[in-house]
């Protein structure tokens, strides 16, 4: 590829801002939930779609990545990606309808969904394999960052103005990704033309709508509809692949895999549940609940890079088992007091795990795509995204609807607390099973 080094930097800073925009409003929205109930007058499981319905589209563009990338230049996609999501927010700004609103939101989510992927391909690309661990802690940063920020900015903005304002507030930063964007990406000449496999990709994308869909309403039906479209999607998927399924025989990947995975449901059902838990059951204002959770996203902030250039140096088992250590007991103290914890209990609970999220997070997503070979990584970085934001989309779901059914009761939310405490546990014995993985 064409391509200048110092341009590496810029580029990633201009794919990162816009990935941090999206997984930010999908956050930062969740503060506001309370309040579009009201508005909106509908249940918790119904607004949830203004979050769900985003990370859905993500789910479904995110495989698309490979085919896109092969096809079309960088610039060109970057471009595309930015304007659809500028799009999206200025729809949700001026939108008079909840259906409005999670049009809005799908939108964002097909921007960022093409902009995501973009990141990561950048550095397993261009930037030095010496490097690629800090460069990995710095992107992952970005989108682990921001689930923590987005319900401080959130409460903020509910508190001062309006939710309408979390999305105009984030127009401006979207036209300096924009400026950065063309100056730090290169044109490049050569593609592949490749025929697009659609067939393949409505099968994909009905499998994840209706197994999404089939969870929230508990529907056999539903789930019976999305088992017969992954087969298709299977069948069809073989000839004219739009992800190479064949690198989960790789039982390293996996792994890594499972732990990023474990980490996303963790911290979206927590950056759900917490906020609403304490305005709806302690009476904490939008503003302060949305401040909860801004120490430990500083300490992700600071962490995550700094456990880069630790794996650089002294490998990756070291800082990702710490890592999935803290947040198994920020988990189990959690659980253990939530019934009776103070706000300031919580807190401090709050950051023992997300010290663990900035210990293990970038090191996991590092470690599980240099399981493949050079040219598995675009495959790899397409279906670990995907899966990430699916599984983000599942846990937003699935949390959504237990404290629905339970009206945010201690006893459902103790549920949830237990759901996600053994997805941390399965991560720390995976781990701890994939210790020979290399880097």
């Amino acid at each position: 590829m064409n391509h200048k080094r110092w341009r590496v930097v810029p580029a990633i800073i201009a794919t990162a801002i816009m990935s941090f925009a999206g997984v930010l409003i999908e956050t930062s929205m969740n503060v506001t939930f309370p309040t579009l109930m009201a508005e909106f007058n509908t249940t918790s499981a119904t607004i949830q779609w203004v979050t769900t319905s985003y990370l859905l589209a993500l789910a479904i563009v995110i495989p698309l990545s490979t085919f896109l990338v092969r096809n079309f230049s960088i610039k060109t996609l970057f471009i595309t990606a930015n304007l659809l999501f500028a799009l999206g927010v200025l729809l949700d700004f001026l939108s008079p309808s909840l259906l409005v609103l999670v049009l809005g939101r799908i939108i964002q989510g097909v921007g960022t969904g093409i902009a995501l992927p973009l990141m990561f391909d950048i550095i397993l690309n261009y930037a030095p394999k010496s490097k690629r661990g800090l460069m990995m802690g710095i992107a992952t940063m970005t989108t682990s960052l921001a689930p923590a920020i987005g319900p401080t900015y959130g409460g903020l903005m509910l508190s001062l103005f309006d939710w309408r304002r979390i999305f105009l507030f984030l127009l401006p930063f979207l036209v300096l990704s924009l400026f950065l964007g063309v100056d730090g990406i290169g044109y490049e000449s050569h593609k592949r033309g490749e025929p697009f496999n659609f067939i393949s990709f409505l099968c994909l994308a009905i499998g994840l709508s209706t197994l999404l869909l089939a969870i929230e309403n508990l529907s056999w039906f539903l789930g019976l509809i999305s088992l017969i479209s992954f087969g298709f999607f299977y069948r069809f998927n073989r000839n004219k692949p739009i992800l190479n399924l064949t690198i989960f025989k790789n039982s390293q990947f996996v792994t890594g895999l499972f732990g990023v995975l474990a980490i996303q449901a963790t911290v979206l059902g927590l950056s759900f549940i917490l906020p609403n838990y304490l305005q709806l059951r302690l009476h904490v204002s939008a503003a302060l609940s949305g401040l909860f959770m801004f120490p430990g996203a500083i300490l992700v902030a600071v962490l995550a890079p700094l456990s880069g250039i630790i794996m650089d140096r002294f490998g990756p088992y070291r800082p990702i088992v710490l890592g999935l250590m803290l947040m198994f007991i920020g988990m189990l103290l959690t659980t253990v007091y939530f019934s009776r914890a103070s706000f300031m209990a919580l807190l401090m609970f709050d950051v023992v795990l997300m010290m663990g999220v900035g210990f293990a997070a970038s090191n996991l997503m590092a470690v599980a795509l240099s399981q493949l070979t050079k040219s598995e990584q675009t495959d790899g970085n397409g279906i670990l995204n995907t899966l990430q934001q699916f599984v983000g989309a599942m846990s937003t779901t699935i949390v959504a609807s237990l404290f629905s059914t339970f009206q945010g009761t201690t006893g459902g939310n103790l549920g949830v607390l237990l759901l996600l405490i053994v997805l941390t546990v399965a991560s720390v014995l995976f781990m701890f099973k994939g210790r020979q993985m290399r880097i």
